[in-house]
């Protein structure tokens, strides 16, 4: 999506600052002063961060520059950190994945069908077994196979990658390696990860079975941004599903790649469409 001078363009604002009054006041002064239309607009004062976080959706006549100048007067005022980018505008993605392809063809799917607004650059593998999804949806497949001797070598090409691509957002569709402490530094706040809700319970292989085995009556996934505190980051998106004693363990798998199909999708769509803030080890949500 492209902007021309001085034509309508829809835009974004997310601002995040220690709460006070005057300040929605001042940035809506901002988007009065440029002529600008609130289509819609999100609040919240969290009391125990005391930290405020607002979302605005404007139609502005006056184009992008003039809202960031005004902005940025709002935000040295107010000690705010603060974005301004284009509705609806695609991030540029990489998605990442081992074997399991269930995610992979949700999040392709949606993007072709559904306007997810990712810009796939690349599937990037550590197997080769889901080149052909990637190949169906007509996105380059890098296949970078990682082990003990190798994994410096492979997160280095993937920096390259993310450099070359000017990639912006970095999606683990249930990719089974661990993600060095410094790429999670690189792209803080833009890797996603999704995993089951049976950590810390039931780790390492057949996590299905040994729920089974214990008769769990809840499954459920947990999409989060990656810290290198392994499955520790800050929340975006939960969901769960209800199981029986009826249900087999490949029920239970069905059920549970289901539900994390849908909150993997839910938490890309929210970051992508700038509705996720961070509000220390938190995350503020505006959802619709």
């Amino acid at each position: 999506m492209t902007e021309t001078t001085n034509a309508r363009t829809k835009l974004i604002v997310t601002l995040s600052c220690p709460d006070q009054p005057g300040i929605v006041h001042a940035v809506t002064g901002v988007m009065q002063a440029n002529g600008c239309n609130i289509i819609q607009s999100q609040q919240f004062g969290d009391p125990d961060s005391g930290l405020f976080f607002m979302r605005v959706e404007v139609d502005s006549p006056v184009g992008r520059a003039p809202v960031e100048e005004g902005l940025e007067k709002v935000a040295q005022r107010f000690n705010a950190t603060w974005n301004v980018d284009l509705l609806g505008r695609a991030l540029r993605t990489v998605i990442m994945v081992s074997r399991e392809g269930h995610c992979l063809q949700d999040l392709l799917y949606r993007q072709r069908t559904q306007g997810l607004p990712i810009d796939v650059v690349a599937v990037v593998g550590n197997h080769p077994d889901l080149a052909p999804v990637a190949q169906f949806y007509g996105v380059p497949f890098l296949l970078v196979p990682v082990t003990k001797d190798t994994k410096a070598e492979a997160e280095q090409r993937l920096l390259d990658l993310i450099t070359a691509e000017n990639v912006e957002l970095v999606v683990l569709a249930r990719y089974m390696q661990i993600i060095s402490e410094q790429l999670c530094t690189r792209m803080a706040g833009r890797i996603i990860n999704i995993h089951h809700s049976f950590l810390p319970s039931f780790k390492g292989a057949r996590p299905y079975a040994q729920a089974h085995e214990r008769g769990v009556k809840l499954i459920g996934a947990t999409a989060h941004y990656v810290t290198p505190d392994l499955d520790e980051g800050p929340i975006i998106e939960q969901d769960v599903a209800r199981v029986t004693h009826a249900d087999s363990t490949p029920d239970m798998v069905a059920l549970g790649q289901d539900v994390e199909r849908r909150v993997l999708a839910q938490a890309v769509r929210w970051h992508t469409e700038h509705r996720v803030l961070m509000d220390g080890s938190r995350t503020v949500v505006f959802s619709r």
